[in-house]
């Protein structure tokens, strides 16, 4: 665990929601299966393979050297969460305690997560190059366009991108997952940053076009799917039949941003099912990762795509 070590060594003492370490990307050999996240006032390790009590014992101390090192003016709260094949999760409080609830901040926005139950957190760190561009790009179109952007919000989660376009000037987010609790978690979301403008509908996006087409068509559509969910969404089968409604949901002009996060499938899977299913939309470019989340295969690591439909 040396590169941990030192990733928990020159920790700073963080007041917003961050990964530390990411050993997920391959780039430190040995470690691939742990990362580190700061989930103030909790920190989080994960881990993809069991650890034993000692090493959970020299993590331990390590970060309580680090926290004393930093006179952090709260006493240590960490969590460790192991996840096995097959779905097993364990998870542990190992010291200090987690609120309840429990908010977090980034960049101007408050959430609301839960690291001590699932593996789902609340909030998706490897998003956050994502959020901040619908923010910007939801800015730069009123500033431009002298009216706030109309915004489709799919496979919503907790709403973070309605967030953060609603934070950044747009009129109206819709909001659709067919997951109840996490779309409530999202109207929390919305309450704790004083937004309004987004609805909240708890529906399965492939029986509901017609509705969602009634709405639009829209400025900005936002896609961020599993790529594997049995029951939901299955990106090789799922991910084609979407883009073939861009066109319908889009305005000329419009663009979409589209996330895929299934290691077996590179960018180009995005680019080529756009080009066959949805000739009318170009793409872009791809947003960069934050850098926290170097990846040694750059297609492995999570995708978003920046597509336009031209006027």
């Amino acid at each position: 665990m040396h590169h941990l070590a030192q990733a928990i060594a020159s920790m700073p003492l963080c007041h917003e929601a961050v990964r530390l370490f990411h050993g997920r990307g391959g780039c430190f050999a040995g470690e691939e299966h742990l990362t580190l996240d700061a989930f103030p006032p909790a920190l989080v390790l994960t881990s993809f393979k069991a650890m034993t009590e000692a090493e959970l014992a020299e993590v331990g101390g390590l970060l309580q050297a680090r926290w004393s090192a930093l006179a952090a003016p709260e006493p240590l709260t960490w969590v460790y969460q192991c996840r096995q094949p097959g779905g097993v999760i364990d998870t542990r409080l190992m010291a200090g305690s987690v609120p309840d609830p429990h908010q977090v901040r980034e960049a101007g926005a408050d959430y609301r997560v839960q690291v001590l139950r699932g593996q789902n957190h609340g909030l998706f760190l490897d998003m956050s190059a994502g959020r901040r561009w619908v923010r910007d790009f939801s800015a730069e179109f009123k500033a431009r366009e002298g009216r706030g952007a109309r915004v489709l919000n799919l496979f919503a989660y907790t709403c973070a991108f309605s967030v953060s376009a609603l934070q950044g000037g747009a009129a109206q987010v819709v909001n659709i997952d067919m997951a109840r609790g996490t779309l409530a978690t999202g109207q929390q979301n919305h309450q704790l940053n004083g937004l309004q403008g987004a609805l909240f509908w708890p529906h399965d996006v492939f029986t509901t076009w017609g509705k969602i087409a009634r709405h639009g068509p829209y400025d900005l559509v936002v896609a961020d799917p599993p790529s594997y969910q049995k029951g939901s969404f299955v990106a090789t089968k799922d991910y084609p039949r979407l883009m073939r409604r861009l066109p319908d949901l889009l305005r000329p002009g419009g663009h979409a941003l589209l996330c895929l996060n299934a290691p077996e499938l590179g960018m180009d899977f995005l680019v080529d099912n756009a080009l066959k299913e949805a000739p009318e939309i170009r793409f872009v470019q791809r947003l960069a990762n934050p850098p926290v989340f170097a990846d040694v295969d750059a297609e492995r690591a999570l995708k978003v795509g920046w597509f336009m439909r031209p006027v």
